[in-house]
């Protein structure tokens, strides 16, 4: 069989983007999450559904922090850009609120709804429509922490760059999407080489904020590499940027370091936020 991409054919590019093939019992996870992020919502004080768009996805979920005038992490979910939404991820502000953070979860238009270039410029628009609003309306801070895991990673490192951005965490992160495109997860996505090319952090101006990249330890070996480059990059141009592996977490598990209360990536946000 022919190679596609690195030394990888067709088959083997698509098992090494796969995460759901190697994780086990993924359902009674599901089954946990939503049952926690159902009480994060009965427990929080949250400001639900605001609308930084039109569209019926452009929406937010705001948790305050106990206390007024803390920093913000803007938390953007994974999902392939094609599949999840935003409350079976309230779970992850368990960890945050209890690092003294408010919390923005965002929802975005999935593929095949959406293309990469909206999808992206969703994200942009959130986190321009949440920067004017963190002091004046939701009483925190100016410090903003953009997040986000797997294809929310990626969002992050797109929008870290933008005004109001004091620092970014992208967590298990896809930052070339040359392979993506590649591979069978393009099927909804559509991406051409030249949408994939504009929006690959690897081939964009970094960001002048502190980074921290984030991985689980035993993820699949090219997230763990997509990781490592983006790393790589940042060093050699001299940013500020930390390295932040999980032991023994897999893609799915790492999220509970975030969501635990003394979780290794919940307290770097709270790090970067100054909290």
């Amino acid at each position: 069989m022919s190679v596609v991409y690195r030394g990888f054919t067709q088959s083997q590019l698509d098992a090494a983007y796969n995460n759901r093939a190697v994780e086990r019992d993924l359902d009674a996870v599901k089954i946990d999450r939503d049952r926690r992020s159902l009480a994060m919502y009965a427990t929080s004080k949250v400001s639900r559904d605001r609308a930084y768009g039109p569209g019926p996805r452009q929406r937010l979920d705001y948790f305050h922090a106990p206390a007024a005038g803390k920093p913000t992490v803007a938390y953007i979910h994974g999902g392939y850009w094609q599949l999840n939404d935003k409350e079976p991820n309230a779970f992850v502000v368990e960890g945050l609120l209890a690092q003294g953070l408010n919390v923005a979860l965002l929802e975005y238009t999935l593929a095949p709804a959406a293309k990469m270039t909206q999808i992206v410029g969703e994200i942009r628009t959130a986190i321009g429509w949440l920067t004017a609003r963190l002091k004046p309306e939701f009483g925190a801070s100016t410090s903003l922490v953009v997040a986000g895991h797997s294809a929310g990673g990626h969002l992050t490192a797109m929008a870290a760059g933008l005004t109001g951005v004091t620092a970014a965490l992208p967590i298990s992160g896809l930052f070339d999407l040359e392979p993506i495109r590649l591979s069978y997860l393009n099927a909804p996505l559509r991406m051409d080489e030249a949408e994939a090319g504009a929006n690959s952090p690897t081939n964009l101006p970094l960001p002048e904020v502190p980074v921290t990249v984030a991985v689980g330890a035993a993820e699949l070996p090219e997230l763990l590499r997509q990781s490592e480059d983006y790393f790589a990059r940042l060093t050699a141009a001299g940013r500020t940027v930390r390295r932040l592996v999980a032991p023994g977490a897999t893609h799915f598990s790492v999220l509970e370091q975030v969501a635990r209360p003394d979780g290794s990536i919940a307290k770097e946000a709270a790090r970067l936020a100054g909290a």
